[in-house]
């Protein structure tokens, strides 16, 4: 697995179960204990978690307050090509729902290229800060900001405030970003928060449009969101033959996921996945 790729899971585990020993992330990613050490200690050093004897714990709030930053940094030549790849499942003239992560933010990037001025203008409801500062002030973009509580590190808008928002709107396409998705358990978030919110977000589109890329593929997580069929489309990335690039030992899960997927009618759209240097 490229590095950033183990950095992002290894960050998603740690966050997922609050806290995790050397020996057990060794194992769910299929490397050494050794590598363990040394991506948890570059974590650590961005403030995403805190090392512990034999293990590392989940912080609330990133210590420099960069967590979004630091993750957007990881694959960001692949999460460029996965916005882009999206943006152009977008007509001009339609209502979208963006949903939060570093992977949306690059598809709120790539709207805003897509469209201009001489476009009919694109309504844009954005659960995401970090969407929202891409998509302000951008020609052909009619920016809507949807409420709610803006959750530390990860600047996605949760809470009762944006569940009763989108209770009050109907959008064309529902863009969502998942941590994981499972040919048994479907879609599903470490969070209960972002759950909550994307499953009211799937019930107020025509349709569901999952941007992730292939190391969720295989991957359980902690709150179930949706069953597979609750999404139309997935665009993701690193898919070759059905062999993904996650961790070592799901290679079996990620590629009977993909089977799956399509079983349940999901349109799969695959982009190139190269392996990039740790920015």
């Amino acid at each position: 697995m490229p590095a950033p790729d183990r950095l992002d899971l290894t960050l998603r585990l740690v966050r997922g179960s609050g806290r995790l020993t050397l020996a057990d992330l060794a194992d769910r990613l299929g490397v050494s204990e050794m590598t363990v050490r040394r991506d948890l200690d570059q974590l650590q050093s961005h403030g995403l978690v805190r090392r512990v004897r034999g293990g590392a714990v989940a912080l609330d709030v990133p210590a420099d307050e960069a967590g979004f930053d630091v993750r957007a940094q990881w694959q960001a030549a692949t999460k460029a090509r996965l916005g882009a790849a999206t943006a152009a499942l977008i007509e001009p003239g339609g209502t979208v729902l963006l949903d939060a992560g570093t992977t949306t933010a690059a598809v709120a990037a790539a709207l805003a290229a897509r469209f201009g001025a001489s476009s009919p203008p694109l309504t844009v409801a954005a659960l995401s800060l970090q969407a929202a500062v891409r998509l302000a002030d951008q020609p052909g973009i009619r920016l809507i900001v949807m409420g709610g509580e803006s959750r530390a590190g990860e600047r996605s808008l949760v809470g009762p405030l944006a569940l009763s928002a989108l209770d009050q709107l109907r959008f064309d396409t529902f863009v969502m970003s998942i941590g994981a998705v499972h040919h048994d358990l479907g879609w599903s978030e470490f969070d209960l928060d972002d759950a909550a919110v994307k499953r009211a977000a799937l019930r107020r589109a025509g349709r569901t449009v999952v941007v992730a890329d292939a190391t969720k593929l295989g991957v359980q997580a902690f709150a179930r969101v949706a069953p597979l069929d609750a999404a139309d489309t997935l665009v993701t990335s690193g898919v070759t033959s059905g062999v993904t690039s996650g961790p070592a030992g799901s290679d079996g899960a990620a590629a009977e996921t993909l089977t799956a997927l399509r079983a349940a009618g999901v349109d799969v759209i695959t982009t190139d996945n190269p392996e990039e240097p740790l920015s």
